[in-house]
């Protein structure tokens, strides 16, 4: 079976997993279904044909649920097939731009620094994420730690 890397992100819906095969996409899932209904589906699939010898993942900010979800699932599947799980901020996949919090706020990056601000059209913010063309490791972290940005409700 051919060894690849794979790359979730799953911040919203749909969510997205990217399959690179040294350092190339080849192949991407996008997915309406809630990640809780959805994941461990696509990675059974996954496991009939290829070979996973890694895992990346976007660790927020977005939508707790599936930041939550995605990471558990995740940081176990790598546990118990020793293999290396790295992630990265949602920005790095959508141009650095806004992400919807709660109410009328929105998460933003400055430099390396991610805050809160408040924007009166929430409704034009998307959730527009896209998977690179290639996985670049380098740019990738083993702090793993989901990012929530606002302490649960």
């Amino acid at each position: 079976m051919p060894k690849v890397e794979v790359l979730v992100v799953a911040l919203g819906s749909p969510f997205l997993v990217g399959i690179y095969e040294e350092g190339r996409l080849i192949r991407e899932i996008r997915e309406d279904r809630r990640v809780s209904d959805a994941l461990a589906s696509i990675f059974e699939t996954l496991q009939a044909s290829y070979t996973i010898t890694s895992l990346y993942y976007a660790k927020g900010p977005g939508s707790f649920m599936s930041i939550k979800l995605s990471y558990i699932f995740l940081r176990s599947y790598a546990i118990i097939n020793a293999i290396v799980l790295k992630s990265v901020d949602a920005f790095y996949f959508n141009q650095s731009q806004p992400i919807k919090a709660v109410g009328k706020l929105v998460f933003v990056k400055n430099a390396d620094t991610i805050t809160m601000q408040r924007y009166d059209d929430t409704m034009n913010i998307g959730m527009n994420f896209t998977l690179p063309n290639y996985l670049k490791p380098e740019d990738y972290s083993s702090d793993n730690e989901p990012y929530y940005g606002i302490d649960a409700v």
